[in-house]
C-alpha cells in the first residue's frame, strides 16, 4: 500500500499550535509484508535513519502490529525546518501500513494535532485535542492566495524551539493573540481582508528569533517585496510570505536576494496550498503524481538562494 501526505505550515503567526495550513510538497510511503524489516528513503532525509529508529517505521510497526515489513519512504519535504515533516511522514505512513484512523496515529506519534491535521485534511484547518481525541475543521481559505518560504540550511527541532518559550503568558499577550487570529482567519479567507498585523504574535515567535537572528531581516525583505503578511513556519526557522498569487514570483526573487544579503544559505521554495490532504492507494489504481513529477526524481534544485554550502553540488530533493 502506499499514500502520499503534504507538507503544512503551522501557528501562521498567531495561531500557537492551533492554525495550519497544507502545502504542496509531499511525502510518499510504500508498505509491503516482507521476511524482515528493510527501510528505505529517497529525496529529502534520505539515509539519516534507515533502520527500525526511522519514523515511518515505528509507525508502520505500531499500525500493523509488526516488524516484518518493507518500508520506502520518498519526501519533498524539508527535515526539522517548519514543515510539518514529521506530521506528514507520519500520517502517510499510518496509512500505508493501514491504519482505520491516520489523524490519530499522527497526531499522536509527532505530537502535534495542528500539523497533523493539515497533512490528512488539507487546506487551511483549525485543530485541537477534544477529551482525548483530534477534532480538525477545515476553514475557508482564498484560492488566489500562495505561499514563499524561505528555508535555511539549518535545522531547528521543534523540542529545542519550545524550550525558549515562557511557562506562562499574560492576560493582555493571549488577548493581543485572539484578537489578531482573528484577522488572519478572515484575511485568508478573503485575501483583500489580509493585512499585515494579522500574522502578529506574542506568544512564540519573538522568544524564538535569537535561534535564527536572520529572521527579522528576512521576513522584513519579504514584506517588502509585496507579501501581504509574514511570520515563521511552524517552529521555524523557515519563513512564510503570505502572498496574492500575482505577487509570488517576485517576493520569492526578493526571498532569494534576502539569503544572499543576509549571507544565508537556504532556498526559497514557492508554494500553493494542497486541498487534498492524505490520499492512499491500496491496489495501484490511484497515481499520487498526477499533477506532476515528484521533486526527488531531479538532481538539480533550482530554488537555491544564498551563498553556496562548502562542497556544495547537486542535490536530490529541489
Amino acid at each position: 500500500m502506499r499514500a502520499r501526505a503534504p507538507a503544512s505550515s503551522a501557528n501562521l503567526g498567531p495561531g500557537f499550535d492551533t492554525l495550519a495550513v497544507a502545502l504542496d510538497r509531499y511525502v510518499e510511503v510504500e508498505v509491503e509484508p516482507a521476511s524482515k524489516l528493510i527501510v528505505r528513503s529517497e529525496g529529502e532525509g534520505a539515509g539519516l535513519s534507515d533502520d527500525p529508529s526511522h519514523l515511518a517505521a515505528r509507525v508502520a510497526i505500531e499500525v500493523a502490529g509488526t516488524d516484518r515489513l518493507a518500508i520506502t519512504v520518498r519526501s519533498e519535504v524539508p527535515v526539522g525546518r517548519g514543515l510539518g515533516s514529521s506530521a506528514a511522514l507520519a500520517a502517510a505512513a499510518a496509512a500505508a501500513a493501514g491504519a482505520a484512523d491516520p489523524l490519530a496515529v499522527a497526531a499522536h506519534m509527532d505530537g502535534h494535532a495542528d500539523n497533523a491535521a493539515a497533512s490528512v485534511v488539507g487546506g487551511l484547518v483549525a485543530a485541537t485535542t477534544v477529551r482525548g481525541a483530534v477534532r480538525a475543521v477545515r476553514l475557508p481559505l482564498d484560492a488566489d492566495l500562495v505561499f514563499v518560504v524561505v528555508v535555511p540550511d539549518v535545522a531547528l527541532p521543534t523540542a529545542r524551539a519550545r524550550q525558549v518559550l515562557p511557562a506562562t503568558v499574560t492576560r493582555e499577550h493571549a488577548a493581543f493573540n485572539l484578537g489578531r487570529m482573528a484577522l488572519l482567519l478572515a484575511g485568508l479567507a478573503d485575501h483583500r481582508l489580509l493585512i499585515p498585523e494579522a500574522t502578529e504574535d506574542r506568544l512564540h515567535q519573538d522568544y524564538r528569533s535569537p535561534l535564527f537572528p536572520a529572521a527579522p531581516k528576512l521576513l522584513g525583505h519579504l514584506a517588502a517585496a509585496g507579501a501581504l503578511a509574514v511570520c515563521w513556519s511552524g517552529a521555524g526557522p523557515s519563513l512564510l510570505g503570505i502572498c496574492a498569487s500575482a505577487d509570488g514570483s517576485r517576493v520569492a526573487g526578493a526571498g532569494k536576494e534576502a539569503l544572499v544579503d543576509a549571507n544565508v544559505a537556504g532556498r526559497v521554495l514557492l508554494l500553493r496550498p494542497d486541498v487534498t490532504g492524505l490520499v492512499a492507494d491500496r491496489d495501484g489504481s490511484v497515481d499520487l503524481w498526477s499533477e506532476r513529477p515528484p521533486t526527488w526524481l531531479s538532481s538539480v534544485d533550482s530554488d537555491r538562494g544564498g551563498p553556496p554550502r562548502p562542497g556544495a553540488g547537486p542535490r536530490v530533493g529541489g
